[in-house]
């Protein structure tokens, strides 16, 4: 979600009223809690004319949605236990929503990433990794940073290398958590980790720690180096994507926002971006760079990431394909 997608939901959960508001909470994530409880805390000085314009804009997107796919995980598991029965039903049920009981993992998804990190640090990297992989992306991500360097480079070596999770693993799981996160050995191993999982929680870590890591991996392993950067997705990637899907993606990303993350982006990314604007927005937008001043690298890296955040949002919709990812995601 984008900081202005934030502010519009904060702003939407606030006009709702409580009883509403706490309704539409108790189906969201623990991720998308944290976020909106932080954007709504924050917000200040909002006027009628944007609380009617988000009202608007939620009101003729709600026109345009379905009912078809919604609570989709419980429809499927619904479905399959009455045709096939409990016993049948069980194991294909698991294959198909990547099951196992994870209650204590669920747990962590709440919890401050700080906190998190602090509360496995110690515990062996093989751990850390079978934990981090079941965490969202960007919430893994936070985690590595605030553990040590070498204990970063040894927890991504082990998630690019893990190809799946035995029951026996959860239960090592249950003794860092204390909640019960598996069941019989006979289960089937889930599929966690891997390559492109190392590279999506580097995606959102810092640059610096992101290249730190990268070159620990590398030197222990060069080939799984190179083929966790060949999974990564950089800015200089959006290169990659045709011209329809930079379009969407335009209309997504705030103009503020897109000044600071061009102002570290090369001649070529930045003519594919002018070129899928209107002639207008292009000029503006090529007057707003020449007017800027010097802009932190860390800032322009942030808003980078932000608008890779939304580019993979888009392509995990369908809305856009990304193109080939990198061999010159480090140069």
């Amino acid at each position: 979600m984008t900081d202005d997608g934030l502010r519009k939901s904060a702003i939407l959960l606030l006009s709702l009223g409580e009883e509403n508001a706490t309704e539409v909470i108790k189906h969201l994530g623990p991720r998308e809690v944290q976020k909106l409880g932080a954007a709504m805390s924050q917000l200040k000085n909002v006027t009628r004319e944007q609380i009617d314009g988000v009202l608007n804009d939620f009101r003729g997107q709600a026109e345009e949605k379905t009912t078809l796919g919604m609570d989709s995980r419980e429809y499927v598991r619904s479905v399959l236990t009455k045709a096939l029965g409990d016993d049948k039903a069980a194991n294909l049920i698991d294959r198909i929503l990547h099951g196992g009981d994870t209650s204590g993992i669920e747990g962590l998804k709440w919890m401050d990433s700080a906190a998190i990190a602090e509360l496995i640090k110690n515990e062996h990297p093989q751990i850390i990794a079978t934990i981090l992989v079941h965490l969202d992306r960007d919430q893994a991500g936070e985690i590595l940073g605030h553990l040590s360097e070498r204990r970063r480079q040894d927890v991504v070596l082990r998630i690019a290398t893990l190809d799946g999770i035995q029951p026996t693993a959860l239960r090592e799981l249950n003794d860092v958590l204390s909640k019960l996160l598996a069941g019989s050995n006979n289960l089937k191993k889930t599929p966690m980790g891997g390559v492109r999982a190392a590279a999506e929680i580097l995606n959102f870590m810092p640059t610096a720690q992101e290249t730190a890591v990268m070159e620990g991996v590398k030197a222990h392993d060069a080939d799984l180096a190179q083929k966790i950067l060949d999974e990564m997705f950089v800015f200089e990637n959006l290169l990659d994507i045709d011209d329809r899907g930079i379009q969407l993606l335009l209309r997504e990303v705030q103009s503020d926002s897109l000044i600071v993350a061009l102002k570290g982006a090369s001649p070529e990314l930045r003519e594919k971006v002018f070129k899928n604007m209107s002639q207008r927005a292009a000029e503006m937008l090529r007057d707003d760079l020449e007017a800027k001043g010097p802009v932190r690298l860390s800032e322009v890296e942030s808003e980078q990431k932000e608008i890779l955040k939304v580019a993979r949002r888009l392509a995990d919709e369908g809305q856009l394909v990304l193109g080939a990812k990198g061999e010159d995601a480090y140069v």
